[in-house]
């Protein structure tokens, strides 16, 4: 009996990291990070001032109340862009309203903290 506990907590345990691990968009950090790598466009909807605080290195600041004035600044309507706020509701907007012109390849990663390291 014992045993079967710890299984079953070990399994939990696994699945909580595994969890953790993902962003928003369901992606792990190494995936994004390959995404990154390979020329994706990373956007900060998050405020000027939350921007100027801290941010991904190279990301684009784009406040979520301007992206629809500021399109032209996303590119190519094919190409990856990866959006992030503080924590995923800002970016999810940015995401929706993206997909919704014609965006096809639109991650939202969460926050700033589910962005993997530089």
């Amino acid at each position: 009996m014992n045993r079967m506990v710890l299984i079953v907590i070990v399994v939990i345990a696994v699945g909580v990291i595994f969890f953790l691990m993902r962003n928003a968009s369901g992606m792990d950090q190494s995936q994004l990070k390959e995404k990154i790598d390979s020329g994706a466009l990373v956007v900060d909807v998050r405020t000027v001032a939350e921007f100027n605080s801290g941010h991904y290195p190279n990301a684009h600041n784009i406040p979520v109340d301007e992206v629809s004035k500021r399109v032209d600044e996303f590119g190519d309507r094919n190409q990856t862009i990866i959006v992030y706020c503080a924590s995923g509701g800002r970016s999810g907007s940015a995401k929706s309203f993206l997909e919704s012109i014609g965006y096809k390849q639109v991650i939202n990663a969460g926050g700033l903290s589910n962005m993997p390291k530089p």
